[in-house]
């Protein structure tokens, strides 16, 4: 019998072949679906629509690796427990389909997917866009974001992650050889395109320049990474701040620090790259 209702259950709330998503977080993503449906203003700039739906989730569990389930890649679905970029992809979503004037779950199924995936497909394990820097790339030539960095007085940034794929150990899909090569080659496409961020030290000079709803990526000293934590930039008292899923205090929170300082206490947080959500054709 137990195995029976573990199916049933496997099996009640997939939205479809490739996705995943438990009672608890049907039930929400429906509510908040229909709060947004009843709530929505199409003439609400999406960096602020961001904001207001990131708020929404203040105090929603910090939970890690939520995206690892077992078997073929699928496109998990999880407002109970999110971790720093979930959180962030989570909201994009939801910002976006509200945007469109979309409201089915279906739609926020289609939009998690595009931002999610190469290309907005997804074609196993290794399409999921796992380095952050890779993600910024991929949502910018989608249309989704906008890479302000250099615009805002980024530098260059000597951009080399291979983490994954020198310590396969910590991903149980890269005991499976061909995932790790096809990971070797994508680090190889990230090498060489060209990055920009903005020292810690310099991030009080810019924050005019930073808007409430940037996506906020946190780079790092660590040669083999490329980003370290993710966030929504939030103005707060005239400083920018992070609205982000905190590992440390596990849950969504609008940091105490502002973004120049919260960066100063950590050695392996180097800097910041700043994305901009793409405002949709009216």
């Amino acid at each position: 019998m137990k195995r029976f209702f573990i199916l049933f259950f496997i099996l009640s709330f997939k939205l479809s072949a490739q996705t995943v998503c438990d009672l608890q977080s049907r039930k929400k993503l429906e509510s908040t679906l229909e709060n947004l449906s009843q709530e929505n203003n199409p003439n609400n700039p999406i960096h602020l629509q961001a904001i207001e739906i990131g708020q929404s989730f203040l105090k929603t569990p910090y939970v890690e690796k939520t995206l690892e389930v077992p078997g073929p890649e699928q496109l998990v679905i999880n407002l109970m427990g999110v971790d720093c970029t979930t959180f962030v992809e989570t909201v994009l979503g939801l910002t976006r389909i509200s945007q469109m004037g979309k409201f089915s779950m279906k739609d926020f199924e289609e939009e998690l997917k595009k931002i999610r995936y190469r290309q907005g497909e997804n074609k196993g394990y290794t399409s999921r866009l796992h380095y952050f820097s890779d993600w910024i790339h991929d949502n910018e030539q989608k249309g989704i974001v906008m890479d302000m960095t250099q615009a805002i007085g980024g530098i260059s940034y000597t951009n080399k992650p291979s983490f994954m794929t020198e310590n396969p150990q910590f991903y149980p899909q890269l005991s499976q050889k061909e995932n790790v090569d096809q990971l070797r080659i994508i680090e190889s496409a990230i090498v060489k395109r060209s990055y920009y961020f903005i020292p810690k030290d310099q991030i009080h000079s810019v924050e005019e320049k930073i808007q409430s709803g940037d996506i906020i990526a946190i780079t790092t000293t660590i040669p083999n990474l490329d980003m370290v934590h993710v966030g929504f930039a939030i103005e707060k008292n005239g400083r920018i701040h992070l609205l982000h899923a905190s590992s440390k205090n596990k849950e969504v929170e609008i940091s105490t620090l502002p973004l120049h300082d919260y960066l100063q206490g950590n050695r392996t947080q180097s800097g910041i790259m700043v994305g901009r959500l793409v405002e949709l054709s009216k």
